[in-house]
This record gives C-alpha cells, structure tokens and sequence, in this order.
C-alpha cells in the first residue's frame, strides 16, 4: 500500500511538461472513438489534471461515504460545465494558473492537521472544475458533436475512476498517518511548478 501511494506521490511530483495535455499529438478529434480516447486520455496525459484528481481522492476519503461522493461529484459536474462554457466562447481567465493553484490549494489541505469540511471541499472542487474543465475544452474546440459527446463520456469515465481509486485506496491506508502529509506535500510542490510554468509561459 505504501509503494501504490508512492507512486501516486511521485506522479504528483511531475510539473513538466505541464502542457502535454493531447493525447492525440494536437489532433482534432473526428471520430466517436477518437473523442472517447482523447477524452480518457487527456486526464492522465496532462499531470496537472492527474495530480488534483489524485490529491481530490485523499481528500475524500476523510469524509463520510456520502459526503465524499457529493464532493467528487461537485468537481465532475463542474468540469462538464466548463467544457460547455469554453466550447461556448465563455473566458474564464488564465485558466493554466487557475488549474495550478487549485493543485496547490488542494496540497495545502491535506497538509492541514484539521479536516476541511464537506461544504468547503464542496465549494472547493465545484470552481477547481469549472477551471479544469474549461483547460479540457482546449482539446475539442472546432470539433463535431459525436467526437465532443465521446470526449466528455472519455473525460467523465476517467476522472470518476481516478477520483474513486484514489479515494478507495486512501480509505484502505487510513492508518498510515504519512498518506496526507506526503499527497500534500506533493500536489504542493507540483501546484507550484505548474503555476510558475503557466504565468512564464
């Protein structure tokens, strides 16, 4: 168990390249599968994305079943929303800096020795997506509807079994009182390696 969550700790730990973020090498989407692939991909591919999905699991897993699932669920509604709010021309600012600073935010949470409440990782997770999934949109922009609908089935099938995993594993090492400080510290130090590398960009 400590070897899985090392692993998770040293993805976390990867700031660059922070716009690494296609899996399709830039391309356009044109197919249903094409869009579903980029949409599972993207996540994963981008490590900023990954390292707040990661850290968002942990976080979770200090709250009641229920809680936890509304508070993941807040981030995945959030970000559909702002895949729609990008395709539909809507800026959110720099949403680079903005993806960055919720990694920090997030590490800086789990290095709290007080439990951050349901309502505020509620909160919290619910504008973390609208910024995470307005950064997604990036990938579909100009591309029919059948390849966006796979993209953002991709996106939410992805970031639903990354959040779960991460929050079912954390729930199995609840013991292991390094688990937070060491997420924490991680998705810390990557929160800040992406911010610097988004406001130098």
């Amino acid at each position: 168990m400590r070897r899985q969550f090392f692993v998770l700790s040293l993805m976390a730990l990867l700031p660059l390249p922070a716009a690494a973020h296609h899996p399709m090498d830039g391309a356009m989407p044109q197919t249903l599968w094409q869009g579903f692939a980029s949409g599972i991909g993207h996540p994963v591919i981008g490590l900023d994305h990954l390292a707040f999905l990661v850290a968002a699991g942990v976080l979770a897993a200090a709250l009641p079943r229920s809680s936890a699932l509304r508070v993941l669920a807040s981030f995945l509604i959030a970000s559909m929303a702002g895949v729609a709010l990008h395709l539909a021309g809507i800026g959110l600012g720099p949403t680079e800096a903005l993806v960055a600073a919720s990694i920090l935010i997030a590490g800086l949470a789990l290095l709290m020795t007080r439990r951050v409440s349901a309502g505020a990782l509620l909160a919290g997770f619910a504008l973390a997506g609208l910024f995470h999934g307005h950064a997604f949109a990036e990938a579909v922009i100009g591309a029919e509807a059948t390849p966006i609908l796979a993209y953002l089935a991709g996106l939410a099938v992805i970031q639903v079994a990354l959040m779960l995993g991460a929050m079912a594993l954390a729930q199995q090492a609840i013991r292991a009182r390094w688990l937070r400080p060491a997420m924490g510290a991680a998705a810390s130090f990557a929160g800040l390696g992406f911010l610097a590398v988004a406001l130098v960009a």
